[in-house]
């Protein structure tokens, strides 16, 4: 296998960015960046730390991410696992990139950014949802944004349910666990899975 190992050796193959490439990034959302930006309920969060990378799925109802100016960002960290992987990287590495989906279109929104995480508490009581107040916010300043084309998600075509593996098909959470630890009781886990869910949405 051959393996490029040089940004010269890349650029050879690649060739020079094209205008539109260096002509949509910005440093602060536009009017049409924010449209794209409220308009989407699902996110990715990748974050550095000393350990490596990690990368999260973000979500809520409408806007995951919420503008507080044009160069900062609110994230609400609703509750979870626990593992807190990106809220200890950001609290020793501030460097964090975004992807945002849009439902149906086949543009995604990216931004790259310095993140901090607030427990203010104007802040959280601002984010709270169905009553319950994030436990920390994550403000991102945005030092990036741009759209990214959108041949990806074209090629994959995600929004076509024609596409979409047979649900039943794919193994659950429980069976997964129990392929690591033998003696795990993956029925119960489903079972209660949704029931779980439903009470500690936030």
């Amino acid at each position: 296998m051959t393996i490029v190992k040089t940004v010269a050796e890349l650029e050879a193959i690649y060739g020079e960015i094209g205008e539109a490439s260096r002509l949509k990034v910005n440093d602060r959302l536009t009017p049409g960046y924010r449209k794209l930006l409220e308009a989407s309920p699902l996110m990715a969060l990748a974050t550095c730390g000393p350990e490596g990378l990690d990368c999260s799925p973000r979500g809520d109802p409408a806007q995951v991410i919420t503008i507080r100016d044009e160069r900062t960002l609110l994230l609400p960290d609703r509750r979870g696992n626990n593992r807190i992987d990106s809220l200890r990287n950001i609290v020793r590495d501030g460097r964090v990139a975004l992807l945002l989906l849009i439902p149906g279109s086949d543009s995604t929104l990216r931004i790259n950014g310095r993140a901090e995480i607030s427990v203010d508490a104007e802040v959280l009581a601002s984010l709270a949802m169905e009553g319950k107040e994030p436990r920390t916010v994550i403000v991102i300043t945005i030092d990036e944004i741009y759209f990214q084309c959108a041949r990806a998600l074209m090629r994959a075509k995600i929004w076509d349910s024609s596409t979409w593996p047979d649900q039943t098909e794919l193994p659950t959470a429980g069976s997964l666990m129990r392929e690591l630890k033998q003696d795990f009781d993956s029925k119960s886990y489903d079972r209660d899975w949704p029931e779980r869910a439903k009470t500690s949405m936030w």
